[in-house]
């Protein structure tokens, strides 16, 4: 599971939805969420996740998409399974993981110090633990 250390810079809410936004490392980071807990609230330090299944990967990205979480990053680990490849890439000093098909590892001829942009849908960040309230 990945973690990120972020701050809580925005809430916006309408009823039950909330947008919530963070910055860690430079970054600025969405979540979509329905229930968020009431006493979150702007500056608060949070540790965030994400599944590694829930990280798309893309090479020479260009155009527009709907993905809220579009993190530059670079390649400094790979673990090829037969069916399952483990791509490690690190975004300024955070180190995420995205577990991608081999196939899809090959054909997009991921390696080492390659340059990624990691694709995180806001609906797939959550908050794990509030670090501090």
């Amino acid at each position: 599971m990945n973690k990120i250390v972020a701050t809580i810079s925005k809430i916006h809410n309408i009823e039950n939805l909330n947008i919530v936004e963070f910055e860690s490392e430079g970054m600025k980071l969405k979540m979509m969420s329905l229930d968020l807990k009431e006493n979150t609230k702007v500056g608060q330090s949070v540790f965030l996740t994400v599944k590694p299944t829930h990280i798309a990967v893309a090479k020479n990205l260009s155009g527009d998409l709907s993905y809220s979480n579009q993190i530059e990053s670079k390649v400094f680990k790979m673990d090829e399974g037969e069916l399952l490849s483990v791509i490690y890439a690190k975004a300024s000093e955070i180190e995420l993981q995205s577990i991608i098909t081999t196939d899809s590892a090959k054909r997009m001829n991921i390696k080492i110090g390659d340059k990624l942009t990691l694709l995180i849908k806001a609906s797939d960040l959550s908050i794990l633990e509030v670090i501090d309230d």
